[in-house]
C-alpha cells in the first residue's frame, strides 16, 4: 500500500510543472508543431527573436525557417497569406504583436476567414489560429492595450478563446490549432509572466470552450475571463475577510458562450456581477447580463451588475490604472448587488 501510494505520487510530480502563463503558450505551441507538421508559424519577429513578448522564442531554431517565418509589417497581408496557407492544407498559427494592430487586418478576419467555410458550402475549412496579446497594464498607450473580443464575437464563425492562467493556455493553444474552424486566441498580455502549475497529463487537458468555477462561492457570482480572473481572485479573497462568500466563474471562451456553469451559479447565489476590462457599452458583459436573465430571472434577487472600463479611448500609461477594472472595483460592484 505505501509503495504504490508513492507511486502515484511520483507520477503526479512528473506530470505536473510550474510555468509563466508565456512559457505555458510557448511549450504547447512546440507539441503542437511536434504533432503535425503542418503546423507553421507567421507574424512580425517571431523567428529569430521569438516575437516581441518572445512566446515563440526557440521554435525558430528547432523547427527553422518553413516552418517559423518573419513577416512584413503588413497584418491584412499576414492574414490574407494564412488564409492561402489554410487552402493548402496548412495550419497556420499567426502572431499579432498587439491587439489593436489586428484592426488592420479586421476585414480579411471578418469577411473572409469567419465566412470561407460557410461560403464555401462546408467544402473549405480555415484552421487557423490568430494569437492577440490583448488588455492592458503593461504601461503602454492605445493600440498596444484595447479589449476586442466583442468585435470579434459577433462574427459567426470564429471561436474566441481567452485562457487565464499557465494551465489553460498551454492546453488551450494546442487545442484552437487542432480545430477546423479559425481561433482568435487571446493572450492577457499582462499575465503573461504570472506563474503557475500545467498538469502535463493529457487526462488533466481542460476544454477551451467550458467555462469552470475557478473559486466556489454561495453569495455572489462573479464572472469574468481572460486577465481579470486573477484580479477577480483577490476580490473574492478580501470579500471573503468581509464574511462574503463570492463564487468566481472564469469563462475561458467568448465565442461561444459556456453558459451552463454560469446559471448554475446563479441558481445558487441569486447574484451576479459580470467584470471585463473592455468598455462596459456594448461590452460582452451586456450579453451575459440578457443570457443570465433570460435563462435565471426568477433566481435572482437583484439585477445583473457589470464592471468594466468607461467608454472612452485607452489613456496613457500614467492613468491605465483608474482605467482598468481592479479588486476594488468589483467589491464596489459586489456590495452594490448585495444592497439590492
Amino acid at each position: 500500500m505505501t509503495t504504490a501510494t508513492a507511486d502515484t505520487t511520483a507520477e503526479a510530480s512528473v506530470s505536473a510543472t510550474t510555468l509563466t502563463l508565456a512559457a505555458g503558450i510557448n511549450r504547447g505551441l512546440r507539441q503542437a508543431m511536434a504533432d503535425n507538421e503542418k503546423v507553421l508559424i507567421l507574424g512580425e519577429d517571431v523567428a529569430e527573436l521569438g516575437g516581441v513578448f518572445r512566446i515563440t522564442d526557440g521554435l525558430h531554431e528547432e523547427f527553422g525557417g518553413q516552418r517559423v517565418m518573419n513577416t512584413p509589417l503588413a497584418e491584412s497581408g499576414i492574414i490574407g497569406t494564412a488564409v492561402g496557407l489554410c487552402a493548402r492544407g496548412f495550419r497556420p498559427v499567426v502572431e499579432m504583436q498587439f491587439d489593436a494592430f489586428s484592426y488592420t487586418a479586421y476585414d480579411q478576419i471578418v469577411n473572409q476567414v469567419a465566412k470561407q467555410h460557410y461560403r464555401t458550402g462546408g467544402h473549405l475549412r480555415i484552421p487557423m489560429v490568430i494569437r492577440i496579446p490583448f488588455g492592458g497594464g503593461i504601461g503602454s498607450p492605445e493600440h498596444h492595450s484595447e479589449s476586442p473580443e466583442a468585435a470579434f464575437a459577433q462574427h459567426a464563425g470564429l471561436r474566441v478563446m481567452a485562457p487565464s492562467d499557465a494551465h489553460s493556455a498551454y492546453w488551450g493553444i494546442q487545442e484552437a490549432i487542432t480545430r477546423d474552424d479559425p481561433v482568435i486566441f487571446l493572450e492577457p498580455k499582462r499575465r503573461y509572466w504570472m506563474k503557475g502549475e500545467v498538469d502535463l497529463d493529457p487526462a488533466a487537458a481542460p476544454t477551451g470552450d467550458r467555462a469552470v468555477i475557478a473559486r466556489p462561492g454561495t453569495d455572489v457570482t462573479l464572472v469574468t475571463y481572460g486577465p481579470l480572473v486573477h484580479t477577480a481572485l483577490e476580490a473574492a479573497e478580501t470579500a471573503a475577510e468581509e464574511g462574503t462568500s463570492v463564487e468566481v466563474v472564469d469563462l475561458r471562451s467568448v465565442s461561444p458562450l459556456d453558459l451552463g456553469p454560469v446559471v448554475d451559479s446563479v441558481q445558487r447565489t441569486g447574484r451576479v456581477v459580470v467584470a471585463h476590462e473592455a468598455p462596459v457599452f456594448l461590452g460582452l458583459g451586456g450579453e451575459l447580463a440578457a443570457r443570465i436573465q433570460e435563462q435565471a430571472f426568477y433566481h435572482l434577487h437583484a439585477p445583473v451588475l457589470r464592471v468594466g472600463a468607461p467608454h472612452g479611448p485607452y489613456p496613457p500609461a500614467r492613468l491605465e490604472h483608474h482605467y482598468i477594472p481592479d479588486a476594488d472595483r468589483m467589491l464596489d460592484g459586489i456590495d452594490r448587488v448585495l444592497d439590492c
